[in-house]
């Protein structure tokens, strides 16, 4: 490992900050490392303690956005920044402990590409931080298939390969454990300390919990059907068109045996209904496939990531 970057997104954390540098440098003594911190659109003194801290330690590094963009914009720019090998990220309230990474780095030397935190007695409010989250870590886990616990915690450990198969929009960073899943990283989850709050404001609301299953739609699309949308759409169009194939059909028997007559039958209404509809599903199944295609060969993108190739000079170098 030639450098450690460690990324941490900031809103209006001034009193954290300070603390926060002083812990990393602390649990990271030793080895190489820098520190990126994404100033996300702060109110307070955050950028000026910043500025500071950078001024001290050359290896603090400061990004400032033009306004507050959201998490998944500030740690995007700060992965966009960072030139280590091996990429942290935390948290900036110092609920996250920079003491537990030196013992995550060693579970990556295991030959892991990623190794997420797991929020060991865990130090929130239990109606409005707990249980919301509960829920969302399981219907998570069953909707995507990715078997870990917390998807919530900011502290995780990632290779360079994995950090650069990533791009997050919108709030996508609660779901970077199921792209590099997706991705086919070797993930593990481990135990680390969570702290209470001791300074700032918590920016966390009920309405993230909304917004995480929403987002979860999306994920899903992306990590099942991206690259063939045509089986989602159009299955659930072949679907509909059954549907209302036996609907018609139905129809058509009962005007003849015991009635009503097809304009009176609502069944032949649903039918045609579900006929158009399902000719529409089948429709956007083919505008899918168009894009996708249209995605991937005009940025020269292809549907898969190489881990490593081998061949016989390979062999013959190493044997020398």
């Amino acid at each position: 490992m030639n450098l450690l970057s460690v990324v941490v997104p900031v809103k209006n954390e001034a009193a954290n900050v300070p603390r926060l540098v002083g812990a990393v440098r602390d649990a990271l003594a030793g080895k190489t490392w820098e520190l990126v911190v994404v100033d996300d659109g702060s109110t307070d003194e955050t950028f000026a303690e910043l500025t500071r801290l950078a001024a001290a330690d050359s290896r603090v590094r400061v990004i400032r956005l033009w306004r507050n963009f959201g998490q998944s914009a500030a740690m995007q720019a700060g992965f966009d920044h960072a030139a280590g090998d091996v990429i942290v990220t935390m948290d900036g309230d110092l609920q996250n402990d920079p003491a537990d990474v030196p013992a995550m780095l060693a579970k990556l030397d295991e030959g892991y590409d990623v190794v997420l935190g797991l929020r060991a007695n865990r130090q929130d409010k239990l109606l409005l931080r707990k249980l919301p989250s509960y829920a969302a870590n399981r219907l998570i886990r069953k909707v995507l298939g990715v078997p870990f616990r917390d998807f919530g915690c900011t502290l995780r450990v990632m290779r360079r390969e994995v950090v650069d198969g990533l791009a997050l929009y919108g709030e996508m960073h609660r779901f970077i454990t199921a792209f590099a899943v997706h991705q086919g990283a070797r993930v593990t989850q481990v135990p680390v300390r969570h702290h209470p709050r001791t300074a700032g404001v918590s920016k966390y609301n009920l309405s993230r919990t909304v917004r995480v299953l929403l987002d979860l739609f999306t994920v899903k699309f992306l990590a099942s059907y991206q690259t063939r949308p045509m089986h989602l759409f159009g299955l659930v169009g072949l679907a509909l068109m059954a549907g209302g194939l036996l609907g018609l059909a139905a129809s058509v028997a009962m005007k003849y045996t015991t009635g009503p007559g097809m304009t009176a039958n609502p069944l032949c209404l649903l039918g045609i209904m579900a006929e158009v509809t399902g000719v529409q599903f089948l429709s956007l199944g083919l505008m899918g496939e168009v894009m996708t295609r249209v995605y991937f060969e005009s940025q020269g993108k292809p549907p898969y990531r190489v881990r490593e190739m081998r061949n016989g000079a390979d062999k013959v170098k190493a044997a020398a």
